[in-house]
């Protein structure tokens, strides 16, 4: 046979190879395909397989923390795994919370985030971990508003007649709070600048230290939560003006909010929710999301949680997202313009 009819008569074998090649790739991206649409819910599916580790960036007995209790007792016996609870106090949260930044993205470490997490990125030069970055939202959990209240020798009844006695007395008024930078604070400087009134800061600190104070006159008003005012307002040694909810609190139904009082779009309060590590697999925020609104929204979890002040009100992920987003901005601009000094 000559070297032609040779050539003529095999294929080459560059073109077997190409096909073969070609093949191969198909079958090696169908294969990848059904991995990826195998692995993603499988993942989910068995979670958790060990305990979870709910790191609350606070000392023990506070709201965050008694919150955190009641959600990881619940989810332990939902999931059959331990939830500890890993309290992480120091630097106005910042301990916990870089923590949390820095643990691995497998869903087994979660963070008990609140209003200061939030309001930090304004008040330090420089953090370890970026709020908007480093953390996934899982769910917003609910919210404890506070209350306007006044010493009774204010000569006003309601949040016009304060706004028109600051204004008569520039700088002469002083409001208390449980110190720099803090939410209460905060909440005076939002009604001083949304108000358009001069009132002088005075921090303590802690609620504890302020409220004497205020009972004794010392301090003409201060925003503390309703829980904590309401009793010294029923035996008469505070007033109580309005509520810094969006909407009428139940503590306090009486009370009309400050936004419907005349400063429109006023809200403040302490709020919480559960935040983990970026990077977490989508399958498992979701996971976390459907089962804490689960026990959230159960009744006696939320009666309970009620007596605290606090009410429930999970969400989505993504409601969460754009819920802190427009609160880190809200923060920045109050930060800014009450001229609060950064901290190093």
């Amino acid at each position: 046979m000559s070297v032609l009819r040779r050539w003529q008569y095999f294929p080459r074998k560059s073109n077997i190879g190409a096909g073969v090649k070609r093949k191969l790739a198909v079958l090696a991206a169908l294969f990848a395909a059904c991995l990826v649409c195998f692995a993603t819910p499988a993942h989910a599916a068995g979670y958790p397989e060990k305990p979870v580790r709910f790191v609350v960036p606070t000392t023990q007995g506070g709201g965050a923390d008694t919150l955190a209790r009641h959600l990881a007792t619940r989810l332990a016996d939902r999931w059959g795994q331990q939830v500890v609870v890993d309290n992480r106090p120091g630097a106005n949260g910042i301990t916990g919370v870089e923590a949390v930044a820095k643990a691995a993205t497998d869903g087994y470490t979660l963070l008990m985030t609140f209003t200061d997490h939030f309001v930090n990125p304004s008040l330090y030069k420089t953090l370890p971990f970026n709020m908007a970055k480093d953390f996934a939202p899982v769910i917003f959990v609910g919210s404890l508003p506070f209350v306007l209240a006044v010493h009774p020798s204010v000569p006003a009844n309601s949040v016009q007649e304060l706004l028109a006695l600051a204004r008569a007395k520039p700088g002469k008024l002083n409001f208390g709070s449980a110190g720099t930078g803090g939410s209460v604070h905060l909440a005076g400087e939002l009604f001083k600048a949304m108000g358009g009134v001069d009132i002088t800061h005075v921090p303590y600190k802690g609620t504890s230290a302020a409220m004497p104070d205020l009972v004794s006159g010392r301090i003409e008003m201060m925003f503390p939560s309703a829980i904590t005012a309401k009793p010294f307002a029923d035996n008469g040694r505070l007033k109580l003006l309005a509520v810094t909810s969006a909407k009428r609190s139940p503590d306090v139904p009486q009370l009309p909010t400050v936004a419907e009082s005349g400063i429109p779009g006023f809200e403040v309060g302490i709020w919480y929710g559960v935040l983990v590590p970026a990077g977490t697999p989508a399958d498992i925020v979701k996971k976390l999301n459907a089962d804490i609104r689960d026990v959230a929204n159960a009744d006696d979890l939320k009666a309970l949680m009620a007596k605290q002040g606090v009410t429930l009100a999970p969400g989505t992920p993504e409601q969460f997202a754009a819920f802190y987003a427009s609160e880190m901005k809200k923060w920045a601009r109050v930060v800014a313009d009450a001229k609060i000094a950064q901290i190093d």
